[in-house]
């Protein structure tokens, strides 16, 4: 379906994959339901050539995966995307040429394909319902072709328009707090009072706090206090 390539295009080149080749489309080439879902992937489409068969797609390139959710009766290496692409990218550092797969959605890929392959890639997906949209597939081992190719943190603060507070800030928090609480009464009775000292400095230096959540809690502690005096 041209809606398919279009989908996959989008999917390649949200991950930086823009050599597509195209095997006899079913509702022939070229097809402006491709470029409509394509978005703003129209120029990976412009390029895509355009084959007769699967051994022209693969003539050039050293190394070939079959994506496949199906078990064959075949003797070949079974990879997740994840390890695939890291070998993808080990070969290709190396001056090969790879190549992934792909086939249609109603049926898969054909026997015949799949023996044309090196290695077979297979993604984990409940068994019950192992049919991936062609597009989604595509989705899936360009991400994992990304992965390979930047260095991301897993996890990343987002801190907007706030740094994290030095060591410095939080301790200034912290007298502040204690000065106050000091003049309420709240460190008592004495013999408990270093303790509970140490408790409150544990406290906030045990927070991952920002500059903006130590200006609040300053503005917090001044607006408390203004309150107590209008009192």
């Amino acid at each position: 379906m041209g809606e398919n390539i279009g989908a996959a295009a989008r999917a390649m080149w949200n991950f930086g994959l823009d050599r597509m080749r195209l095997v006899s489309p079913r509702d022939g080439w070229p097809n402006p339901k491709a470029v409509a879902m394509a978005s703003g992937a129209g120029r990976l489409l412009d390029e895509a050539q355009l084959v007769e068969d699967v051994d022209a797609a693969v003539a050039d390139t050293s190394f070939v995966f079959a994506t496949t959710a199906r078990s064959r009766e075949m003797t070949k290496p079974v990879y997740t995307p994840e390890a695939a692409m890291k070998l993808a990218a080990e070969k290709i550092a190396g001056g090969e040429r790879v190549a992934v797969l792909f086939g249609p959605e109603r049926a898969g890929l054909e026997n015949d394909d799949v023996a044309r392959a090196n290695a077979i890639i297979n993604v984990p997906v409940n068994p019950q319902f192992a049919s991936l949209n062609l597009a989604q597939c595509v989705l899936l081992v360009g991400y994992e072709w990304m992965r390979q190719q930047s260095d991301v943190a897993p996890v990343q603060e987002g801190l907007g328009d706030t740094q994290w507070a030095s060591r410095d800030e939080i301790a200034k928090l912290a007298e502040h707090y204690e000065e106050r609480m000091e003049e309420a009464g709240f460190f008592f009775p004495e013999h408990k009072a270093a303790n509970m000292r140490r408790n409150l400095r544990n406290f906030w230096s045990r927070m991952p706090l920002t500059q903006a959540d130590i200006r609040m809690m300053h503005g917090v502690m001044r607006q408390m206090v203004r309150w107590k005096d209008r009192g």
